[in-house]
């Protein structure tokens, strides 16, 4: 479905392109982090600029359901947030969740982007000549938070983008169309501006994923994405991983195995003066330098051989928090503890998503570690990751239990993997499709046999889902106006009435039409009293052989959940 385009740049477009460009990330980080060479061989630029664009998103959505809570307290409560409010607030999320060589820098071109979009915090929007200016800000104050800035990387896609923005006339459509433009070409070339590209074959992985979020600032403004046969550049598919070819890419760069061991980020109150000062102390210590922010409030970057003193060096200017230490050989991640030794890992574990306290109670008891998503509120990926830390496993099955957090499931198992956890992500779409894969689990099962299984249980079951519609929405089924009761079947709404007693039943004789021996009903909160009775009834009284379970999901945003195996 194309997307609704935007024809200003206001905060309404702000929290669109955010939602594409992370989603858009989603799709391509794999291809990101399988290109990933320069300036470190370690694979995870895709993950990096997902995880940063995750951080950016939930503080956008945290500005916009503020403002929401205070339209439901007060008739006075606005419209909305301003685009200074939310710009703003993408700016500080990317800042605190920045990851990665790429993503600190993407972190600073969306505060450049915010600093001249938040001048006048009066304006409710932007045109085409005020996002060229922001392009060509966010571009300069990119290059100067880099030490030593190299062509050939984010940093010369950028200001090409910048470039063709600047020779562009009409609205912000036009704008981003050749700001877009101008980065692919950049992209493309970027083989011939840097050796260990060009050794490898491939183009920047970090101006690949800035190339990927100015095409959702397109689609943004015209409802519809670039071409992808279009947006195509070249680059070599390599089957070995990206440690693999360090070595190969290893020269008179100094980009392979050769360079610092550590990577060290960290986030920092500090000043201007000290922070200038913390800029050529860590220059002198080792490379990659990135020093993004401002207000007090920094994100450091670089990559050292004495991490401690790195992490020293942050001390003397202020006070580091959110310090992570990452070892290139080893391709584990360290953060600061107290020393003491770690307790013994067990061999294996689930960890899933769940909608509502009672399911979670369910996972529990079935010996699973569980992630609570509340109505509206979808976890991410780093609550995920402290999941897996916190099941304290080798092995991990992870059950996201919900089809739009796929991409937020894969790029925690993959920073969980680069911590030494082996982790298998079931693609469930549905807490009873994670009911059904937790059914089969057995630990004492090899890896592969138990994911396999779990895996079939999964896919075997159908799912639905009776809800109330909060607002007047197009639907597969029709147009549903807010209150109305909406069936649906595997993700689509197959029907619209107005009881959810009905609904559900509708919903169940569809279900079970296919046929089915066992059927799941979890009940939220606002379910009626009498529906788990009825249902029950009706199966037993028209599907012979077919065993009914029930149980309570509390408050798991939908009145009942329905699986069919």
């Amino acid at each position: 479905m194309a997307q609704v385009p935007q024809r200003i740049f206001d905060a309404l477009a702000v929290r669109t392109w955010c939602g594409l460009s992370l989603r858009a990330l989603g799709r391509a980080r794999e291809e990101i982090d399988a290109i990933n060479v320069y300036p470190v061989a370690d694979g995870d630029t895709g993950t990096n600029l997902y995880l940063t664009v995750e951080s950016a998103v939930a503080a956008v959505e945290a500005v916009f359901a503020a403002y929401e809570v205070g339209a439901a307290h007060t008739a006075d409560a606005g419209d909305g947030p301003s685009l200074a409010e939310t710009v703003g607030a993408m700016a500080h999320g990317a800042l605190i969740g920045a990851r990665g060589n790429s993503g600190t820098i993407l972190a600073q071109l969306l505060r450049g982007l915010a600093q001249v979009l938040a001048v006048d915090g009066e304006e409710a929007h932007t045109d085409g000549p005020g996002l060229r200016l922001a392009l060509r800000h966010a571009a300069e104050s990119a290059r100067q938070a880099v030490a030593h800035p190299v062509e050939g990387t984010v940093l010369t896609v950028a200001t090409a983008a910048a470039d063709a923005a600047d020779g562009a006339e009409g609205d912000c459509a036009e704008v981003a169309r050749a700001a877009y433009e101008g980065a692919r070409a950049a992209l493309a070339a970027t083989p011939d501006q840097l050796p260990a590209l060009e050794r490898a074959g491939v183009v920047d992985a970090g101006g690949h994923g800035l190339v990927t979020v100015l095409a959702a600032l397109v689609e943004t403004f015209t409802g519809r994405a670039p071409d992808p046969g279009a947006a195509t550049v070249p680059h070599a598919r390599v089957e070995r991983g990206p440690r693999d070819r360090a070595a190969e890419c290893a020269g008179e760069d100094g980009d392979g195995n050769d360079g610092p061991a550590f990577e060290v980020i960290y986030l920092l109150e500090a000043g201007d003066a000290a922070v200038a000062r913390l800029r050529q102390r860590l220059d002198a210590l080792g490379d990659s330098l990135v020093v993004v922010g401002g207000d007090g409030l920094w994100n450091v970057h670089v990559h050292v051989d004495d991490a401690g003193a790195a992490v020293e060096a942050g001390v003397e200017a202020g006070r580091p928090y959110r310090i992570r230490i990452t070892h290139f050989g080893h391709g584990d991640a360290h953060t600061t503890g107290t020393g003491r030794p770690p307790r013994e890992r067990a061999q294996r574990a689930v960890v899933a998503v769940v909608p509502g306290e009672g399911l979670a109670g369910l996972y529990t008891e079935a010996g699973a570690t569980t992630v609570l998503a509340r109505p509206g509120e979808p976890p991410a990926s780093g609550e995920l990751v402290q999941a897996v830390r916190r099941a304290h496993a080798r092995e991990v099955v992870l059950l996201p239990n919900d089809a739009e957090l796929r991409h937020t499931a894969a790029a925690a198992a993959e920073q969980a993997r680069t911590e030494g956890v082996r982790v298998a992500l079931i693609p469930t779409r549905s807490a009873v499709q994670g009911i059904a894969a937790l059914a089969v689990h057995e630990p004492e099962r090899r890896f592969d046999e138990d994911v396999v299984a779990m895996t079939s249980a999964a896919g075997a079951t159908r799912y639905g889902e009776v809800v109330v519609a909060e607002r007047q929405a197009w639907t597969t089924a029709g147009i549903c106006q807010a209150g109305d009761v909406l069936g649906l079947i595997d993700g689509d709404v197959a029907l619209i009435g107005a009881d959810v007693t009905e609904v559900a039943a509708t919903v169940l004789d569809r279900m079970l039409a296919a046929g089915g021996e066992l059927v799941t009903l979890v009940l939220g909160d606002e379910a009626p009293e009498s529906v788990a009775g009825h249902l029950e009834a009706r199966v037993r009284e028209a599907y012979l052989a077919v065993d009914t379970v029930v149980y309570r999901g509390g408050r798991q945003g939908a009145p009942l959940l329905v699986g069919v195996e």
